[in-house]
């Protein structure tokens, strides 16, 4: 079974009507629910999808996905993402493929936030997964070691031998961490960082989380 499959179409199937204002999110999970929005949308579905990176932007546009500037919209109806972890109080880290700041703007202003996950994402306490923080490259190194005051080990992310750079033009620094006792309360500590833009952790914005269970049966939580 292709559970990013199963769980990006289910997402589309249940929370895409017509006539709404989509989040359309990054990733290899909710790809297949860009794909099948674009196969609704040639079956007679009207919307127009914000997208949360330049790489679903243009996944969109070649799919013949209509696409809107998050300056223009006056509301989202939902927003469709994956997650890199997401525990059972549906706190999630998210920014693996680096947009995590623009990933969090359109969760954050949607009606409704959908999480899409294969069962390998859920897990009982956040830290598995590096927590990605954006900074700005000016003093980065200084915010770098603001950042490992809070106990945890630091890695400025590369690309093919060079520091990756968001679509926002700033770096990410990935954050591990053995235990994250207290995933709210570091999210505001971090953003209060000068240097820090946003970070990846997402708290009290899920609504439901898509994914699959034991039995090989997509659930929705």
């Amino acid at each position: 079974m292709n559970e990013k499959a199963a769980v990006g179409e289910r997402a589309a199937e249940e929370y895409i009507k017509d006539g709404m204002v989509v989040g359309l999110g990054t990733g290899s999970t909710v790809y297949y629910t860009i794909v099948k929005i674009a196969d609704m949308i040639k079956n007679g579905l009207t919307i127009s999808g914000v997208a949360t990176s330049v790489q679903t932007e243009n996944l969109a546009k070649s799919l013949g996905i209509p696409l809107l500037d998050l300056n223009t919209v006056q509301k989202i109806d939902i927003a469709i993402d994956g997650a890199d972890e997401i525990d059972p109080q549906f706190c999630a880290i998210k920014g693996g493929g680096g947009a995590l700041l623009r990933e969090k703007l359109i969760a954050k202003h949607a009606e409704k936030f959908i999480v899409v996950v294969d069962s390998h994402k859920i897990v009982q306490q956040l830290g598995g997964f590096p927590l990605p923080v954006e900074v700005v490259p000016f003093g980065a190194k200084l915010t770098e070691k603001a950042i490992q005051k809070f106990g945890c080990k630091t890695v400025f992310r590369e690309k093919e031998g060079k520091a990756f750079v968001t679509d926002n033009g700033n770096y990410i620094i990935d954050c591990y961490f053995s235990r994250m006792e207290k995933p709210k309360e570091l999210a505001m500590a971090l953003n209060g960082i000068p240097g820090v833009v946003e970070n990846g952790l997402f708290i009290n914005m899920v609504h439901h989380v898509i994914t699959v269970d034991k039995k090989d049966k997509v659930i929705v939580l």
